[in-house]
């Protein structure tokens, strides 16, 4: 874990490549990757749920530990809201993976009924406070990044929302700060100015480039699921083509 740890110091941010079964893992580490991390979105489809804990916990587990044998880089799971409301099983789980050598988890501050809503930011901050005792009680030592989705949202006020949250949640436990769908520059200066802890931002279309993001202080860079999603664009494309051209050419080209 503190291998892991000491990545989100780097001048540079790192680079996580988020995979969702052995093989992509195994991709990543070829690669030259020094991280993995799975995304909750592509390992619930590729079991054919759709994102949000719609599958349960132990196919989750399923999946981390046929991922976590594939690889010996350091591997971080994301496990959305815990899987529970309850902190002693979000603990419970969390030190289910730590067993197979799990070094980090995403935990967001988000969870999904029929939308999206944020959770309460004290009720949050609670939570993974006891998360953090029990598993301090525990002797479970593992990089919580928690995700806040004041951005992903697109609420009005996301900046200070995300600043907010963000004060609470390191003096809760808190290892990391995850803003998926940040992209604007004043933005993420603006966060990483006044927040402590290391800065994860999102791959998305209108994100500037490594070098920038790290002038700006980021630490840690990740995929969420487009490389999945572009995967699996590419092979309905190339299923297209072998209909339509009445050979199985598009394969090998």
């Amino acid at each position: 874990m503190q291998a892991f740890k000491q990545l989100h110091q780097q001048t540079s941010p790192f680079l996580l490549a988020n995979v969702w079964d052995a093989a992509s893992a195994k991709a990543a580490q070829q690669a030259g990757y020094q991280a993995l991390g799975t995304s909750s979105a592509a390992v619930a489809s590729v079991l054919g749920y759709d994102d949000g804990e719609q599958m349960s916990f132990d196919e989750l587990l399923f999946m981390v530990t046929r991922i976590s044998r594939a690889t010996d880089l350091p591997l971080s799971v994301d496990i959305e809201s815990g899987y529970s409301r309850d902190p002693q099983t979000i603990a419970k789980h969390i030190q289910q993976l730590a067993q197979l050598g799990v070094v980090g988890v995403n935990l967001e501050d988000s969870q999904v009924n029929t939308t999206r809503t944020l959770i309460d930011a004290n009720e949050f901050a609670a939570r993974l406070k006891a998360v953090r005792h029990e598993l301090a009680t525990q002797q479970t030592n593992i990089f919580i990044n928690v995700r806040c989705d004041a951005f992903l949202l697109g609420l009005d006020n996301a900046r200070e929302e995300a600043l907010h949250r963000a004060h609470k949640y390191q003096q809760a436990g808190a290892d990391g700060l995850f803003l998926p769908c940040i992209t604007q520059q004043a933005d993420i200066q603006a966060i990483t100015e006044t927040c402590q802890l290391p800065l994860n931002v999102m791959a998305m279309p209108d994100l500037t480039n490594f070098d920038t993001l790290s002038a700006l202080g980021v630490k840690r860079i990740s995929m969420g699921n487009f490389a999945f999603e572009r995967m699996y664009t590419h092979l309905t494309q190339q299923l297209q083509e072998i209909r339509s051209q009445g050979n199985c050419a598009p394969l090998f080209g």
